[in-house]
């Protein structure tokens, strides 16, 4: 028998980030007890409730093995919450992990190699996940385009898994984690 995805509830300060100073979004830091109770301590795809209003958002590590949810202007227009509120949500995890968006240079590049993107059609969208958020995490441009052809060269042996990335952001050294709020 499957095991059902537990509901959490719990209460988060919502926060506005530091950087970028104009962002349009907040964000809220988990309670260690409701990120214990997921399946992961790496993203985690959720269906959910926030102040009342529902919601589907993917929770992002924060590198302490706890969890943290961007909540984009639009939710929470809609929930009537700003930053500073101490707003109440529902969580379940999905059942199935949604299909991640593949950006455009890395799509370009599948398409270019066949034996790659047979494999990249045969992994699962966390599988799929780990990879773009490997290959996204580098901050320079040309580290972006190595990791997008060592990808490619990986896929096309078969390698299914993104080698030594870290879903939890723990051994990360900040690439990962909590955005810093805004004083």
């Amino acid at each position: 028998m499957p095991k059902v995805a537990a509901t959490v509830t719990f209460k988060a300060t919502l926060s506005r980030p530091a950087s970028p100073t104009n962002a349009s979004w907040r964000f809220l830091v988990l309670p260690a007890a409701a990120s214990k109770q997921l399946p992961s301590r790496s993203q985690v795809t959720v269906d959910g409730t926030l102040a009342g209003q529902p919601f589907q958002a993917t929770l992002e590590p924060d590198g302490a093995g706890g969890h943290w949810l961007r909540v984009d202007a639009v939710l929470c227009t809609a929930a009537g919450v700003a930053e500073g509120d101490k707003v109440e949500l529902t969580i379940t995890p999905v059942e199935k992990e949604p299909e991640p968006t593949v950006p455009a240079d890395l799509k370009k590049a599948l398409t270019g190699n066949a034996e790659a993107k047979a494999t990249w059609d045969d992994i699962t969208p966390v599988a799929r996940r780990d990879w773009i958020a490997w290959i996204t995490s580098g901050k320079k441009a040309e580290t972006r385009v190595k990791r997008i052809d060592v990808a490619c060269d990986k896929l096309a042996c078969g390698n299914r898994r993104a080698c030594c990335f870290d879903r939890s952001g723990k051994y990360s050294k900040g690439n990962m984690g909590v955005p810093e709020a805004a004083k």
